[in-house]
């Protein structure tokens, strides 16, 4: 088992979390937002949070998963930031949606060095990427930079105009857009005989389809590891999946993956987690990842 985290970020800095709630920096602006993991203390005061936050989310209290922002005269939304590593370079648009989210999740970065470096490393001249539950694509991005033919599969048609608008950002091209419930198109590539070197699986707790097709992670997850077994190329490949779903352990994925794919090589499993500037260790989820390289 492995805690893994991305190393020094000039665009992304984690300033403190604490009272279910995470200070962080994103470029030039910084956010106050829920984080349910985060049940100890803050470090800092109130005072200083509400000093330093450009903006700060308040959930709806009719519902809870939605909310607005308080924002200070001097945020611009939307905004850019860029990551670089080694050969890597992404340029990213981030805004303050009503779901807390803002079309970036850091911890991440880890696996797109990741996606880069294994693609990169494959003896084959252009390798096949398949991103489900892809969001605004950064690991679509990261494929794609690395020379691979990439699919990019999400069932909301807006987070797909805004991966389309990374794409742009990080002057890339030629990525296979899909707008669809990832199960669905993974069953009918597997009955069309198409394969892929690397699959990428970022699946939500809960969700729904383009044509309202019910996703929920405990009832469906197994299926989907089933039909993506048959959709990976047997020689040259790499796999990744993040689950980001509380009381979901790391064990349970490690169950899974070996009873679906068998003994993998190169294989990798634990949590993804960010550091806070008071070495306060935030989980961000759980990750298995295996490569043939």
């Amino acid at each position: 088992m492995q805690l893994l985290t991305p190393g020094p970020w000039a665009e992304y800095e984690l300033l403190d979390s604490g009272n279910f709630q995470k200070l962080e920096r994103f470029g030039s602006y910084i956010l106050d937002r829920p984080e349910p993991q985060a049940i100890w203390d803050k470090s800092l005061s109130d005072q200083e949070w509400a000093r330093q936050a450009h903006a700060t989310f308040r959930r709806d209290r009719q519902s809870p998963e939605r909310g607005d922002w308080q924002t200070r005269p001097d945020m611009r939304d939307p905004w850019f930031v860029s990551f670089r590593e080694g050969e890597l370079a992404l340029r990213f648009k981030l805004s303050l949606t009503s779901f807390k989210h803002v079309g970036l999740f850091p911890e991440q970065a880890t696996n797109w060095t990741y996606i880069h470096d294994k693609l990169r490393a494959m003896p084959v001249n252009r390798p096949r990427v398949l991103n489900l539950f892809a969001y605004t694509g950064a690991a679509s991005l990261a494929a794609r930079q690395a020379g691979a033919d990439v699919t990019h599969v999400d069932s909301v048609r807006q987070v797909i105009s805004w991966a389309r608008e990374n794409m742009d950002y990080s002057s890339l091209d030629n990525i296979r857009w899909v707008v669809e419930d990832a199960l669905k198109f993974v069953r009918r590539e597997v009955r069309r005989g198409n394969t892929y070197n690397g699959l990428i699986l970022d699946p939500p707790a809960y969700g729904r389809g383009p044509e309202g097709e019910k996703w929920v992670l405990e009832e469906h997850l197994n299926d989907l590891l089933k039909a993506c077994a048959d959709l990976l190329d047997r020689t040259d490949f790499f796999f990744i999946i993040n689950l980001y779903s509380l009381g979901f352990s790391s064990l349970i994925v490690d169950n899974l993956i070996r009873q679906v794919f068998g003994q993998v090589p190169n294989a990798e499993w634990g949590e993804l987690y960010l550091d806070d500037s008071f070495q306060k260790r935030l989980p961000l989820g759980v990750f298995f990842r295996f490569a043939s390289v």
